[in-house]
């Protein structure tokens, strides 16, 4: 089986933690040892502690939140950026060794990036492209559900796949209650240009997500 799966996500605000979140939860319910993995956070703290909840840690230590959160910036900016401001180049050694230590001690990972697919984190030589390939799990794409979300999508597609990186679907994320013609059509107008599956499509504010295409992709 795959280890875990990499969440990342058509842009800034496409429900990356709250997608995450719910694969979690849902992989618990079946049985499985599932855990989540917030590399880098920037700014606040709200989407480990979110994750960490889903994990079953509703009220973490400092210890336990920083396994799940290897590096916090303080600064609400693009990793690479809050870096500088902050004088802390963030180490690709500590990122891998940070998911090294929570696979060693869960069946499952969910990884969730930051920001989006080419968001730097240490200059154009590592991105979150490059954090992906090196932990080497399947990447599922959040796509932020709302006009424009078509571009997006397939401007991030292309460059996963340039990088060797086939999606292993796509999770359709409902931003608004009331859908437009533009956030109705995408879903299948997307599938029919890029090739790649939606596996599910949520609409706000839901509380739980189906857990079969997620075990799919982990081979369970």
């Amino acid at each position: 089986m795959s280890k875990g799966i990499f969440i990342t996500a058509t842009d800034t605000d496409a429900g990356k933690t709250y997608i995450s979140s719910l694969i979690i939860r849902a992989l618990k319910s079946e049985g499985i040892d599932a855990v989540g993995y917030k590399p880098i956070c920037c700014g606040d703290r709200n989407d480990a502690l979110e994750m960490a909840d889903a994990s079953g840690l509703s009220d973490p230590s400092d210890d336990q939140l920083g396994l799940i959160n290897p590096v916090w910036m303080k600064t609400p900016a693009a990793p690479h950026v809050a870096a500088m401001f902050e004088n802390s180049p963030i180490e690709k050694e500590v990122l891998l060794r940070g998911y090294q230590q929570q696979a060693s001690q869960h069946d499952c990972i969910i990884t969730e990036g930051v920001g989006g697919w080419l968001v730097p984190i240490n200059g154009m030589k590592f991105s979150v492209a490059e954090l992906a390939k090196e932990i080497g799990d399947p990447v599922v794409l959040v796509v932020g559900n709302k006009l424009g979300a078509l571009n997006h999508t397939l401007l991030t597609v292309e460059a996963m796949r340039s990088r060797g990186i086939e999606p292993a679907g796509l999770v359709f994320n409902n931003l608004i209650d009331e859908l437009d013609t533009a956030t109705i059509t995408n879903k299948g107008i997307v599938e029919d240009m890029c090739g790649v599956e939606v596996i599910t499509d949520v609409i706000r504010d839901q509380q739980e997500i189906e857990s079969w295409p997620f075990m799919e992709i982990l081979g369970l």
